[in-house]
């Protein structure tokens, strides 16, 4: 099979030579890819000196560059991996032998099972909201998945080239994650080592921007992915202020026989209407996206018995 790792990187001048050395060693034949992401650093000039097909991705983000990866680049299997040198990689084969049997679609590197990320990583509210970001989407897809937002994934050639990336930043994991899980992609994690950066390494996730983007990514992709929870919710939020509104206002009516509270009432007809009309969208939405998802799976077929 041909294998082909993707490391997305950006001033990572410190580290990238030792990624590339050591996927190297870990699966000799293996083609390493490093796009480079605008470095104003020497990790395009390393990466190339050390033997990666080196490419310029010009447009600034961690999910700009994987979406051009998944464009260009042809492999049966994928290992995507940050050039940070936190991830182990003789542990590779691990990560890529559910692809090779079929057990899995994406096997992800989880770090939180064997305790090393909570041990290895200083920065402050990180494990909070990985953990955050794990249990929204467990909750939303009734799943038990430990690791939502690791850069240490394999794939195979049917989840790269059936992937749509809409995120340009580091929401991209929890955006392949989603998409998995709503498509029936099979998922495994895998338990990996995880170390913090070496000293010069700076990491590049801020914990408050891009923590409000991921969680922004959740809302969006809850929306168009399970649009009839989602309206379901807001529906029923209206429907309760309905009634604080409208139950006096029948209360009164049942005692005298008449209405007093107009603007009351008026306003518990009004967000009766736009619960009602916000559940209807939802429906309807709720048909066109298991329709699209009917397409998706056909279109799947139609590739792989070509």
């Amino acid at each position: 099979m041909k294998i082909a790792v993707l490391i997305p990187c950006f001033n990572e001048e410190a580290t990238v030579e030792k990624v590339i050395l050591d996927f190297k060693q870990a699966l000799p034949q293996a083609n390493i890819f490093v796009y480079d992401n605008n470095s104003t650093d020497n990790s395009y000039i390393v990466a190339k000196r050390n033997g990666a097909i080196v490419k310029k991705e010009y447009r600034r983000g961690k999910g700009n560059v994987v979406r051009s990866m998944f464009l260009d680049i042809e492999a049966d299997i994928y290992v995507m991996v940050d050039a940070d040198d936190t991830y182990p990689a003789q542990e590779v084969l691990t990560l890529i032998n559910p692809i090779v049997s079929c057990e899995a679609d994406m096997c992800v590197g989880d770090r939180h099972s064997n305790g090393s990320y909570l041990q290895q990583n200083k920065r402050m509210f990180h494990n909070f909201g990985n953990n955050l970001v794990a249990k929204l989407i467990n909750i939303l897809y009734k799943e038990d998945l430990k690791d939502i937002m690791s850069g240490y994934r394999a794939f195979n050639r049917d989840f790269v080239k059936h992937f749509p990336i809409h995120s340009s930043g580091f929401e991209i994991e929890t955006e392949m994650s989603i998409h998995a899980l709503d498509k029936r992609f099979k998922i495994k994690e895998v338990p990996v080592s995880y170390k913090d950066r070496e000293d010069g390494s700076v990491s590049k996730l801020n914990t408050y921007t891009d923590g409000y983007k991921i969680l922004k990514t959740i809302f969006w992709l809850f929306k168009d992915y399970k649009p009839l929870m989602f309206f379901s919710i807001i529906a029923g939020v209206f429907f309760i202020f309905s009634l604080v509104a409208g139950v006096p206002v029948i209360v009164e009516f049942v005692r005298t026989h008449y209405i007093a509270k107009v603007p009351s009432a008026i306003l518990a007809v009004g967000l009766m209407l736009i619960s009602t009309m916000t559940l209807f969208i939802g429906f309807v939405l709720d048909t066109v996206t298991k329709q699209h998802k009917d397409n998706f799976e056909l279109f799947r077929l139609n590739n792989k018995y070509k």
